[in-house]
């Protein structure tokens, strides 16, 4: 399979204060459109050559989109609000868009009604599955988590799946 086409820009990291300062580059609406013109996108996203990582765009306004970067990404980057980077970006070809969790990997192997009620679930709910189970360290507790989720993802009707009822929070 042939890699995906990198696009490389350069922009200013810049805040977003009504979501409680979070940090972001801009995806110009040229590099939108390069993109292929959607904001549903996953993406691998390289900031200055330092560290890369899956994301999606979130529509700014006026065609262009944008990355948040999280503290730790700053952090990791020694990069502050304001400073001029290189961004490169390439379509993520991966299956879900994040990493698979072995713990919830293996739990999907071996549980057949699981993995057919999990891949019938829109790439965005797997997604957020798969980043719920891995919000923790310690692997009993990512276990711990495949379990609570897909057990009751297995009990719920076809097409009415919410996070809450996954997580046992709704009924």
């Amino acid at each position: 399979m042939t890699p995906a086409p990198v696009i490389t820009y350069s922009t200013i990291i810049q805040r977003l204060e009504h979501l409680l300062g979070v940090h972001y580059v801009e995806v110009p609406q040229e590099v939108v459109q390069q993109l292929g013109g959607r904001l549903k996108v996953r993406l691998l996203c390289t900031v200055n050559e330092k560290f890369t990582f899956q994301c999606g765009l979130v529509a700014l306004g006026n065609g262009s989109g944008y990355i948040t970067l999280n503290a730790q990404r700053m952090k990791q980057a020694s990069l502050r609000n304001g400073d001029k980077v290189t961004v490169a970006l390439a379509k993520d070809e991966s299956t879900y868009g994040v990493e698979m969790l072995p713990e919830l990997a293996e739990l999907l192997d071996q549980d057949g009604e699981g993995m057919e009620r999990f891949q019938g679930l829109p790439p965005g709910k797997q997604r957020y599955i798969i980043q719920y189970v891995g919000g923790v360290k310690n692997s009993q507790l990512r276990i711990d988590r495949a379990l609570l989720l897909i057990g009751n993802l297995k009990r719920l009707p076809p097409g009415k799946e919410s996070f809450r009822q996954m997580l046992g929070l709704a009924r």
